[in-house]
């Protein structure tokens, strides 16, 4: 390299030394290859090497009044943004103890005085390269872990978009209205965060579970997709056969996620919990649902949640068949199903967080252009 070359292509090596005869013969020795920055105690080294302006290397003596460069270089290798800047200590010391003390307090090299100047340049370069090295493996996996972050969030909102499509889908042929999807799965994870607050359910019921729980709960209907019109549409009370065919819309929904797992490696959580809610979101706590007459816990906690949020916005909704329930009455219907329909505990979180379920249920509030629609279909 030249003395040409512009210095902003130059690497920054600080020199620390208490004496300004070697702080002179080692800027002369780099100066005409690097931008070299001098201190003379460890405090203005200290001060040079956290400014704005961080140096490639450091060369560091070791005895100096005050500061010692062991303590400076501790301290350089306690700073994030110095931690990764190489220090060769420069000194008169040789023992080995001295050089074993300089590498445990964090230092590339060791060179003793006196020096030998083609020693010290080669030894310089081989770390400043090292460094670029290092640095450009940095920018490129910090490059890479953005891009993977970007790449793991377009596919997360595919994923998102995917499932409401598929649910709104299934809306589309009852009843119910796309806002219904938002309204449930509102309240199961209102449900799950009151519910993680008792010691019983906090491991089952964590962050990523409760997201998961969230974004699942929308497919609780899925099987619907399967139900003949006559059956789905029908204005007025099943007969007792309709009934028994409406009620595979729980099997259908559970099938159609088990053949997605199929396509896929491993476990999925998020469709393992589409899967219990599908199947299971019309059991009820006494073993009187279905289509398993599952009885207390041996139903899913997913399903649990979910049952008590779909009864709910099915009790506040107005449909075809029926005006909606006041908000007393159907806080009192759940209250009944205490222990029989409902998980009881499900029910007493319920009622702690009402009010939510209420300022839910309003925020998601079907408008009458939404009911003119769907009655239209």
């Amino acid at each position: 390299m030249s003395q040409a070359m512009d210095s902003a292509d130059r690497p920054s090596i600080l020199i620390v030394d208490d004496t300004p005869e070697n702080l002179a013969l080692m800027d002369g020795l780099l100066g005409d290859e690097y931008d070299t920055i001098v201190a003379n105690n460890g405090e203005r080294a200290l001060k040079v090497a956290l400014s704005d302006s961080i140096p490639d290397l450091v060369l560091l003596d070791i005895e100096m009044p005050g500061m010692d460069g062991y303590e400076v270089c501790r301290r350089l290798k306690a700073e994030a943004r110095t931690r990764d800047v190489p220090v060769i200590f420069l000194t008169a010391r040789s023992q080995v103890e001295d050089e074993q003390k300089g590498f445990k307090v964090g230092a590339v090299d060791y060179i003793t005085k006196p020096i030998s100047a083609p020693i010290v340049l080669a030894r310089v370069r081989t770390h400043l390269t090292n460094k670029a090295a290092a640095d450009f493996l940095k920018d490129k996996n910090a490059y890479l872990e953005a891009e993977v972050t970007r790449r793991m969030r377009e596919l997360q909102v595919v994923q998102d978009v995917t499932i409401m499509a598929m649910a709104s889908l299934a809306e589309t042929r009852d009843n119910e209205t796309g806002n219904h999807i938002r309204r449930t799965q509102n309240y199961v994870r209102a449900l799950a965060l009151k519910l993680r607050a008792q010691p019983k359910f906090a491991s089952d019921l964590d962050d990523a579970t409760v997201e998961l729980l969230y974004k699942s709960a929308p497919l609780h209907d899925i099987g619907k997709v399967g139900i003949p019109d006559a059956i789905l549409l029908k204005p007025g009370k099943l007969t007792a056969d309709e009934f028994t065919i409406m009620k595979t819309h729980t099997t259908l929904g559970r099938d159609a996620i088990v053949a997605a797992e199929k396509l896929i490696d491993a476990p999925s959580t998020f469709l393992r919990l589409a899967r219990e809610i599908a199947h299971y979101h019309q059991e009820k706590w006494d073993g009187s649902g279905y289509p398993e007459g599952l009885v207390g816990e041996a139903i899913p906690l997913s399903a649990r949640l979910m049952a008590l949020a779909d009864v709910y916005d099915a009790l506040i909704s107005r449909r075809v068949y029926k005006p909606p329930f006041a908000r007393e009455q159907a806080v009192a219907i759940i209250r009944e199903g205490r222990g029989r329909h409902f998980d009881p505990l499900i029910v007493d979180a319920f009622l702690t967080i009402e009010a939510e379920f209420h300022a839910i249920a309003v925020r998601y509030a079907d408008s009458e252009e939404d009911l003119v629609a769907k009655a239209r279909r």
